[in-house]
């Protein structure tokens, strides 16, 4: 239906966020609203984002400042819908938005640290819960894999169910898979949780993986096989 492009983060003034404030980065990352009142399509994860904490927030804010300003324009978006940006964004933000409070201070250990990293931060749910026509998750499937995943691959079950999920697993197998992508059959994960283990998660404090992993290891199992 429409052909999304990413746009520049960096410093530039004029393509990027140079001449943004603190606040209008905030409001876009956590609202889904640019500095001029548009709103940005869902596919920004907009969402999961505003329950980020405040204190996260600000460090993220302050990484995005210290990138290298490099002047890149963004394409046009592409579609042949007629106003798909305009109508799009007002059935999601109307009928299907769930924003989360933003807390001073993120949870610091155990099961609710890792809830926060999964929902807030790593955003597990955005792959591993499957999602309807509009990009909606199915919330009676959380985090029980998709057949069709962002790049069009099978994503798999991260439930506690031993026959379609990861209930076989350990507290340290899930760890070891977030930080060095080994599977405990010792094969390597691939396709985008690859990358995405190689462009951050591998950076991850060993406390916060396990803590990821008890999490996980909490939610209700759901039996989903992906074939």
């Amino acid at each position: 239906m429409a052909k999304i492009y990413s746009t520049n983060l960096t410093a530039d003034k004029e393509t990027g966020l140079g001449d943004w404030s603190d606040q209008q980065i905030r409001d876009a990352v956590t609202k889904g609203i640019r500095p001029n009142g548009e709103k940005l399509l869902p596919v920004m994860p907009y969402e999961a984002y505003s329950g980020m904490s405040e204190q996260d927030l600000a460090g993220l804010i302050a990484y995005l400042r210290n990138l290298k300003a490099v002047r890149k324009e963004t394409p046009a978006l592409k579609t042949w819908a007629p106003f798909y940006r305009a109508g799009g964004t007002f059935v999601w933000f109307q009928f299907f938005s769930r924003f989360s409070n933003s807390p001073a201070k993120a949870p610091q250990s155990g099961i609710e640290r890792g809830r926060y990293l999964v929902e807030h931060v790593a955003l597990c749910i955005d792959c591993h819960t499957p999602r309807n026509f509009m990009g909606v998750p199915n919330r009676s499937l959380y985090l029980a894999g998709a057949k069709k995943g962002p790049l069009g691959e099978k994503i798999p079950n991260i439930t506690p169910d031993k026959e379609t999920g990861i209930g076989d697993w350990s507290r340290k197998d899930i760890a070891e898979l977030l930080l060095t992508g080994t599977k405990p059959d010792l094969d390597k994960v691939e396709g985008l949780m690859a990358e995405v283990i190689e462009a951050g998660f591998k950076n991850m404090k060993r406390e916060d993986a396990l803590a990821i992993a008890d999490y996980l290891k909490s939610v209700p199992r759901i039996k989903n096989k992906i074939q």
